[in-house]
Formats: C-alpha cells, structure tokens, sequence
C-alpha cells in the first residue's frame, strides 16, 4: 500500500456557508467527520490546518491533531504548504489534500489519489473524478467538471460544463439522460509530493485561477501535470450550500 500523510484544510469564513466545518452533522461538527474518514484511510499521519481558533478547539476536543497557519492563503493547497514547512515533512512524502466539507468522501479514495501521484513519476499532482451521475450535474457550477487527455492527464478543470456539446445544449430545462456521456465530475481531493508544495506556494494566483476559483489551474497555467485517476467510488459532492449540508444529515442518519 501507498505511504501517505493527509492534510485537511479547513477554514471557518467560507462565503457560501459561514462556519462550516462546524456545522452539526448527526452530533457532530463536521469537521470531525472529515478527521475519522481519514483515519480510516490508513494515512500514516492527518492533520486539520486551519487559522481560526474556534476550529481548533473543536478538532482538540475530539483529540484531533492540528496545525495553526496563516490567515491569508488563498487556497488550501497554499495552506498545505505551510503545513508541510513547518512540520519538516521529507521532500518525496505523499501528502493528499481533503478537504473540510467532505464528510461522505469513502476513506479508499485517499489511498487511491496518493497511489495514482505514485505510478505517474511525472505528474506534479493527482486528483480524482467520476462520470456525471445525475442531470442537475450538468450545468451546476458547484459540481467542477474536467476533460482528460487520451493519457489521463488534465486539459482542464471548469464550473462550466466541459466539454460542451454544441448540438444538444440548448436548454437547461431540457436535459436528456445520455447528455451525461462522456462528461466527469472533479472530485475535490489531490496528492502532492511535499517537494511541488514548497514551490506551489511561490508562484502567484493565475488568472483562470481566480476566474474558476480553482486552485488546480495554477499548476496547469504554470505548465505543470496533474494525473487524473477515475474514481474507485461514486462520493456525492462535498457540502457547499444549506441543502448540501441537509443531505448529508440525512445520508449520516
């Protein structure tokens, strides 16, 4: 089995859902859901990287291990960086990158991104995906969508729908099933060696980066790889809105 390390970084100012990942999910803040499916990963370390007090007590009160970081980062992967310095992670280390609102995500798929970044000696990063599933997928920006290369390495990653196809996407009110084919879902989990991170956080945030908010597209604007792997299971999508958030209530019940 692959060595790895995962980070979780969590932020309490999330703009679509102020507090989140202390939201209460079937008597727990969510945060700590996120920490258990990583543990059951069979990661060698995880660790919370938050800037907010309020998170850190939450994650110590259930023994969680944290790492206080700056304030300012622009993405988790920045915050990762800091994580990775400051703890004196070796350079070749596999660190994989869960996010806070991913309660449901099934503990395999970490193991699979950090294998994944393991058999491609040439990607600087691995992410997941999965084909779209449901049709309210297609045009919703919060399901992320990516195209791949015939090598499985990403083009691009957009809260558009890519690819589009020009002869049938004429009405949102009118999606047809097989509209789906041939179009995946990103799911928001990566692997990085410890080494890519030190330089990641040294290059500024990329235009497309900030138009998508996607913190992937700074490494392909910067001409760096990232291996997409298909996903071994199906998560549902992480928790960005009230409705989201009552979804996984309900699937945790």
């Amino acid at each position: 089995m692959t060595a790895f390390r995962v980070v979780i970084p969590a932020r309490f100012a999330s703009q679509r859902l102020p507090g989140k990942p202390l939201l209460d999910i079937a008597g727990k803040p969510m945060i700590r859901h996120v920490y258990e499916r990583a543990l059951e990963s069979g990661a060698d370390e995880v660790v919370i990287a938050t800037d907010d007090a309020r998170i850190r007590e939450a994650a110590e009160g259930f023994s969680g291990r944290v790492c206080m970081t700056s304030p300012d980062h622009v993405s988790g992967t920045d915050r990762i960086a800091e994580v990775v310095d400051a703890l004196g992670w070796p350079s070749d280390t596999l660190v994989v990158n869960l996010q806070g609102d991913e309660p449901l995500m099934p503990p395999v798929l970490l193991s699979q991104v950090a294998g994944a970044l393991e058999a491609h000696a040439d990607a600087d990063m691995s992410t997941l995906a999965v084909a779209l599933s449901e049709p309210a997928q297609l045009f919703d920006t919060n399901a992320v969508k990516v195209v791949s290369d015939r090598n499985g390495y990403a083009l691009y990653f957009s809260r558009a729908t890519i690819p589009w196809k020009r002869d049938v996407f004429t009405s949102v009110d009118a999606v047809q099933p097989d509209w789906l084919s041939g179009i995946y879902r990103h799911l928001g989990i990566y692997a990085y060696r410890a080494g890519f991170l030190a330089g990641y956080a040294k290059l500024p945030p990329s235009p497309i980066e900030r138009f998508e908010s996607l913190e992937q597209l700074r490494v392909l604007w910067n001409g760096g790889r990232i291996a997409v792997d298909i996903a071994a299971d199906a998560p549902p999508a992480g928790v960005d809105t009230r409705e989201d958030l009552a979804r996984v209530i309900a699937a945790l019940r």
